[in-house]
């Protein structure tokens, strides 16, 4: 039994469970993250530069860029062949208009073909009825051989270009054009223009079969004059490529055009008749 007056000793307090709070480790010199001295800016650059590129990486970074060239291609290719898209409506009406007039030619003349035939066969005398469709088809070959004269309704067309921005290749893409319209005798500047004529540039001027013209381009086309004339103001035709190359165009219809330019008739030096 002990005392009051006994002297107590004290127990230390209690330790908390759990480690100890101990001091931050020092950063090793090999941490980029825990180097001394550099700043956040320095570290991001640090991490990205020089990059750490796989080889997955690489190939869909290349498939990306050919990707992105084929779809530059596509769209510069489409805005260059676009030139309907912006068109009118009463403009695509009349192309429209065109298309179903030359396929009506065509079968006119299938079906003045075929009546043909049907004469020669069912004709008494078929050997007069043979000679007067060879004259017939001799003055048509005649005309667009360019042997012979030819008038009739059409068209003139006078190119005007101070600039000397006309070349070849514009006044061939006219003469196409009225072509595909129904154009069937044509001369320029006094030239015969035929189904072999060429065109080439001359300093300054154009060279049509050898012979040299020069501004203003002045056309005599014979054909159907509302079928030629709409041809050449379609969009993106003759006319506005011109216009476009700051040159004039004067398109007028007339009932009566001559075209009377002739050409020498070549004998073809390899080529003979298989017919017996």
């Amino acid at each position: 039994m002990n005392d009051d007056n006994t002297p107590r000793r004290e127990l230390p307090p209690e330790r908390p469970p759990g480690p100890f709070p101990s001091t931050p480790p020092t950063p090793q010199s090999g941490d980029p993250d825990g180097e001394p001295g550099l700043t956040g800016r320095q570290r991001l650059a640090k991490a990205v530069w020089p990059p750490r590129v796989t080889r997955a990486q690489l190939i869909v970074a290349l498939l990306l860029f050919v990707l992105g060239l084929g779809l530059a291609i596509q769209v510069r290719s489409t805005s260059e062949n676009s030139a309907l898209r912006g068109a009118r409506q009463e403009d695509l009406v009349r192309i429209l208009d065109e298309l179903d007039d030359r396929t009506k030619r065509l079968e006119d003349e299938k079906r003045k073909l075929s009546g043909q035939r049907t004469e020669l066969e069912n004709s008494s005398d078929q050997a007069e009825e043979a000679r007067k469709q060879t004259r017939e088809k001799t003055a048509q070959l005649g005309v667009l051989a360019g042997t012979v004269a030819a008038e009739g309704p059409g068209i003139r067309m006078t190119i005007n270009d101070r600039a000397g921005t006309t070349d070849s290749d514009t006044l061939l893409d006219a003469v196409q054009e009225l072509r595909a319209a129904g154009a069937e005798a044509m001369q320029i500047n006094g030239v015969r223009v035929v189904a072999g004529s060429y065109f080439t540039d001359s300093g300054g001027g154009v060279n049509v079969d050898g012979h040299r013209i020069d501004a203003p381009y002045r056309f005599e086309v014979i054909g159907k004059p509302a079928d030629l004339e709409p041809a050449l103001n379609i969009p993106g035709g003759v006319v506005q490529t011109l216009k476009n190359k700051q040159a004039t165009v004067d398109v007028t219809r007339s009932e009566k055009i001559t075209v009377d330019a002739l050409r020498q008739p070549k004998r073809p030096d390899y080529a003979r008749s298989s017919s017996r």
